[in-house]
């Protein structure tokens, strides 16, 4: 299995997207150079795939225009506080 997964920084409120779930403990314990200064990390968003390409393909697409807007929505109730056991009118 494999994974694609959300970010959020705690100490600049940056999000980032990755791929491959074997690399969650190592963002967290410090050892991936691009993220070692961004921590404490908390785990927001995540996607398990059958294989690595699906994975990949996934996490391109996140880090587009309409990926962004689609977590942003899927996610909005995270960002803005809503306790989760409110139910949403349309």
């Amino acid at each position: 299995m494999h994974y694609t997964y959300g970010l959020l920084s705690q100490q600049d409120k940056r999000r980032m997207y990755r791929w491959n779930g074997t690399r969650i403990y190592e963002h967290a314990e410090g050892r991936v150079r691009s993220t070692a200064y961004r921590r404490p990390l908390r785990l927001i968003y995540y996607e398990a795939c059958v294989s690595a390409n699906d994975a990949f393909r996934r996490e391109r697409f996140l880090k587009t225009g309409q990926g962004k807007r689609y977590l942003r929505k899927r996610l909005a109730s995270f960002f803005s506080g809503i306790p989760e056991k409110k139910l949403e009118r349309h």
